[in-house]
């Protein structure tokens, strides 16, 4: 699996470790910034990473700010992305299951480094069900706004 990640600067830490566990996987993963701790914008790392999945580079991303709300606002500007802001693993599990998630936002500054790798671990580990949960996705798509 290719993962697209990318973070602000206030996801900086969380990002790195996340890099980590994402290795660790087996997964091949291309970073979009930030590189350091000096002040980013995360609209832009949101745009250029969300869109590096929507091509069909990447099969997953991930998103990472102080609370991820930003990141997941931002993504979910880009048509045909589906971003999921989730806090545990519940949450992550049926972002995959029922609507078909293809980024993961987390907030930095929100959970901690364990229950962050928990995440990213059901996240990348999750498969669309499909049956009923296709019929409501493709409503989703219908709402989608051409740009």
């Amino acid at each position: 699996m290719r993962v697209a990640i990318g973070c602000d600067h206030n996801g900086l830490a969380l990002k790195n470790s996340i890099i980590n566990l994402v290795v660790e996987l087996g997964c091949e993963y291309e970073d979009f910034g930030c590189y350091d701790s000096g002040s980013v914008d995360y609209p832009d790392i949101a745009r250029t990473t969300a869109e590096a999945v929507v091509s069909g580079r990447f099969e997953q991303g991930i998103l990472i700010c102080s609370s991820g709300v930003g990141m997941s606002i931002s993504a979910n500007k880009v048509k045909g992305i589906r971003a999921a802001l989730c806090h545990d693993t519940f949450s992550a599990q049926r972002a995959r299951e029922h609507t078909d998630a293809n980024i993961l936002c987390l907030g930095g500054w929100v959970i901690g480094d364990g229950l962050a790798k928990d995440i990213v671990r059901v996240f990348l580990n999750s498969q669309f069900s499909g049956g009923r949960h296709a019929r409501r996705l493709e409503k989703v798509r219908e709402l989608e706004c051409d740009r």
